[in-house]
């Protein structure tokens, strides 16, 4: 049975990934989850300089989710160059290394300073503000997306994954800018913009006043989302939004992801991982199905 799939010329032993900022880089859950049993692990999100974040409370729990304003909190290429790269190389699966910045040049010597390591692949998170742009996010206007994507490319040696926001009004037209800027790969979807009120405190739950929803709340969105995208290019797509169990993640695949990213899952049950991975495989087997290839982007 082949559970094996390719993404930008990488070949990951399964479909199961992590979602940046879930997992840390493993250390978290690397006595819970055997990470050999990964197809890869995606890394928090790294700048080029610390980012202490947003002040707290940072996290919320709401209906079917939660709702997270942490700030992409990170201690540096620099810590995670020596710390984080060396502890992950331990074991049998890929590294994503999940990449943010504030300005054009801060993407680009975090992707230079990545140019030296063995990690396999870049997911540049396209979420962060763009302080020249007034605060917009890199994301949310398709001209900046290409503008970003063509400058990491020019300077990366790995593959890059551009990490796509929801929060856009038409999803297909980000990606064919990426794509058409040289991205190797697509992401999909980072959290929908959210908010919380606590009625007791009056105030907002979280004290950036918004933050990122996601969980199995949003996996609908994310489901139809990556069904569009997978129509529209032609490069793999890496899906991601709520999935909790096997049978999520079988939804994406048959969606057209070739890869799945698990996120607040891990927060629920820090096994989630492993269960999906078995999971598929069962499913895998009960179906009669010996390359999951034959049910990758199987609905049309």
């Amino acid at each position: 049975m082949k559970l094996s799939v390719d993404i930008a010329g990488v070949t990951l032993k399964n479909p199961v990934t992590v979602a940046s900022g879930t997992f840390g880089s493993g250390m978290e859950y690397g006595e819970l989850v055997d990470l050999n049993g990964l197809g890869a692990v995606t890394t928090k999100g790294v700048a080029s300089v610390p980012w202490e974040g947003n002040p707290t409370p940072r996290i919320a729990e709401t209906y079917g989710g939660m709702i997270n304003a942490v700030g992409l909190q990170n201690p540096g290429i620099d810590v995670f160059c020596s710390r984080d790269i060396p502890y992950l190389k331990q074991y049998d699966t890929k590294i994503i290394v999940n990449v943010c910045g504030k300005s054009e040049r801060e993407y680009v010597e975090v992707v230079e300073r990545l140019s030296g390591e063995s990690v396999d692949l870049l997911e540049i998170n396209v979420s962060c503000p763009n302080v020249k742009e007034g605060g917009i996010a890199f994301g949310q206007d398709p001209k900046a997306l290409a503008h970003i994507t063509e400058e990491v490319k020019k300077k990366a040696k790995q593959p890059v994954i551009m990490k796509l926001s929801p929060n856009v009004t038409d999803i297909t037209v980000m990606a064919k800018a990426a794509e058409a800027a040289g991205a190797d790969a697509l992401s999909l979807i980072n959290t929908l913009t959210g908010m919380k009120i606590d009625i007791q405190r009056r105030t907002f739950a979280v004290a950036n006043k918004t933050g990122g929803l996601s969980g199995p709340a949003i996996k609908p969105v994310a489901v139809r989302m990556v069904y569009q995208v997978a129509q529209a290019v032609r490069i793999p797509i890496i899906g991601m939004g709520g999935i909790m169990r096997w049978e999520d993640a079988i939804e994406f695949l048959m969606a057209g992801a070739s890869a799945v990213a698990v996120g607040t899952a891990n927060f629920h049950n820090p096994y989630a991982t492993r269960e999906i991975v078995e999971g598929i495989r069962a499913f895998m087997e009960e179906k009669g199905i010996e390359d999951i290839h034959e049910i990758i982007g199987c609905v049309k």
